[in-house]
């Protein structure tokens, strides 16, 4: 269980917190607006009504015993910045960070940021890349160059093991897991034999999955 100090209440923030909630950590919310206070109160630990850009307030909230702060204000990039450099200088041990466009991201992380979120990037690749092919049924971007991705089994590896398709050889990714109606089996071995109704869970690096499963 985590301590997490979350500011800003609005729309990602709510749900931040309704995550965190459902996970079991304790949450501190900071608002500068009571109605958005109000709506998180059922998900969240303890809140309070202030100012994030205020030094004074943010001391009082001792930001340093917390092991997360999240800083989830939008629309006013400017309290986003002065809010995180001051968790920084406070001595906040853990800053992520809200960017909204690419030039934010990069202030944010100059100004004291551990790491920045940058959600409608995030969801606007994850959904081109899902539903514009119709063989993948998730991914999730480890870096700049590695991914998961689940993938229907290929018709050509249909009846094969994961030992005969060597794919791990031949392009370098390696299959985790595999999927059969939605529950996950990561005890595979070379011998698993892969059928039409499974998914398949592979590793490796963004470009040589795209080229492998013709993303």
């Amino acid at each position: 269980m985590k301590n997490v100090l979350l500011i800003g209440a609005g729309r990602f923030g709510k749900h931040v917190a309704m995550q965190l909630s459902a996970l079991g950590h304790q949450v501190m919310a900071i608002d500068i607006n009571e109605e958005r206070i109000n709506e998180v109160m059922s998900f969240v630990t303890d809140a309070q009504i202030g100012d994030s850009t205020n030094e004074a307030f943010l001391r009082s909230l001792g930001v340093n015993n917390y092991d997360i702060c999240i800083v989830a204000i939008s629309g006013d990039f400017q309290s986003s910045l002065e809010t995180t450099s001051l968790l920084k200088e406070l001595g906040a041990e853990c800053v992520i960070a809200r960017a909204e466009r690419d030039v934010q991201e990069k202030f944010l992380l100059r100004n004291g940021a551990d790491h920045v979120v940058y959600p409608e990037r995030d969801m606007a690749k994850w959904a081109a890349t899902r539903y514009t092919c119709s063989h993948i049924l998730d991914y999730i971007e480890l870096d700049d160059q590695h991914a998961i991705f689940e993938v229907k089994v290929p018709e050509g590896w249909i009846g094969k093991s994961i030992g005969m398709i060597d794919i791990r050889k031949k392009h370098g990714i390696n299959i985790l897991g595999i999927k059969r109606s939605g529950v996950a089996d990561y005890n595979i071995t070379p011998d698993t034999i892969l059928t039409r109704d499974m998914t398949v869970l592979a590793l490796g690096d963004y470009k040589t999955l795209q080229k492998c499963f013709r993303i």
